[in-house]
């Protein structure tokens, strides 16, 4: 069973340079209970999809094709109204930075009641603020904070990036939403709170049963929470396969270049590799392949004719050197 299913999904932005497609005909699903990684450089598409899926696109993109899937729910065609209803409940975003994803006047106790009862007026359930209070407190406890009555009399700017982040996660376990996605939810912390934020979502999943979409450009960081990850490049998926399968041994060049240029600390032995050309112009992409300029197996075939999807070993890839 699918929380999630993006089918042939088309992402279109205008612009004064002309229009640019951020999201060319993608397909993929996240299961039940299931973490998926989105992994790709800066603007490869990631965060047009998590927006996409909430409906929170800027007024100058628009859904071109395809379709959205979110819990038997078509997104795509949704009124403002009727995305709001799936806000939250259904749907939780987790921003890149995450201050600014509360309200500066106001302390974390009344944020995260407001998150109580705008669920309860979404289900139909009855809202009591002694009830709340609790389920506040409990769900601090749940992210790992200490001292949960006193970091609920706190505004946001007394807290640290670690605690934010925890009380936005704290924020989504009080909604219950059957997706969380993370757009980059560790790039603003150090790498120690990255590990224990990254920890306690990779526990919660586990806890709750919730399903995640973890969206980032760190495909290391996507390997210690995800069940699956997802390889996008100008738009695209290129390569999706189990967490394991696609680091250990990737099969699109792309994906062969991302791991490479992960830095192994004082290896002598593995030198950085970076990856050579920079990503396409998205308004003017290149013919065939988008990444046929930079892939160092590039063929005739990749300059003329757009690859297409290939089921391998329980792997998706699009590329040339296969099928």
């Amino acid at each position: 069973m699918s929380v999630l299913e993006v089918r042939d999904l088309v992402v279109e932005y205008s612009t004064v340079y002309g229009v640019l497609r951020a999201i060319n005909h993608l397909s993929f699903e996240v299961g039940e209970a299931e973490s998926v990684g989105v992994v790709g450089e800066s603007g490869s598409g990631k965060s047009t999809l998590g927006l996409s899926v909430v409906r929170l696109l800027p007024p100058n993109a628009r859904y071109a094709g395809g379709s959205i899937i979110l819990d038997g729910q078509e997104v795509t065609r949704m009124s403002n109204s009727e995305a709001r209803r799936i806000r939250g409940t259904t749907a939780f975003m987790i921003f890149q930075d995450p201050l600014n994803s509360l309200n500066p006047v106001k302390k974390v106790s009344t944020q995260l009641l407001e998150a109580v009862e705008m669920r309860c007026k979404k289900l139909g359930e009855t809202y009591d603020v002694e009830k709340a209070t609790r389920e506040v407190v409990e769900k601090i406890r749940d992210v790992r904070i200490p001292d949960p009555e006193l970091i609920m009399e706190r505004y946001p700017h007394q807290l640290s990036g670690g605690q934010i982040q925890r009380v936005i996660i704290a924020m989504a376990l009080l909604m219950r939403p059957k997706l969380l996605i993370a757009d980059e939810p560790t790039s603003a912390l150090d790498v120690t709170i990255q590990a224990q934020v990254l920890k306690l979502m990779n526990d919660l999943k586990k806890e709750y049963g919730m399903s995640i979409m973890l969206i980032t450009h760190d495909i290391s960081v996507a390997y210690n929470i995800s069940d699956r990850i997802m390889v996008m490049y100008a738009g695209e998926l290129v390569e999706l396969g189990s967490a394991d399968g696609v680091i250990r041994s990737p099969m699109h060049p792309y994906a062969k270049a991302l791991i490479a240029s992960i830095p192994r600390g004082v290896m002598r032995d593995a030198p950085l590799e970076p990856i050579r050309g920079s990503p396409p112009n998205m308004i003017h992409p290149p013919s065939g392949c988008r990444f046929h300029p930079r892939c160092p197996f590039v063929m005739d075939v990749c300059r003329r004719e757009e690859p297409r999807e290939v089921h391998q070993d329980a792997r998706v890839v699009r590329c040339y050197l296969y099928g």
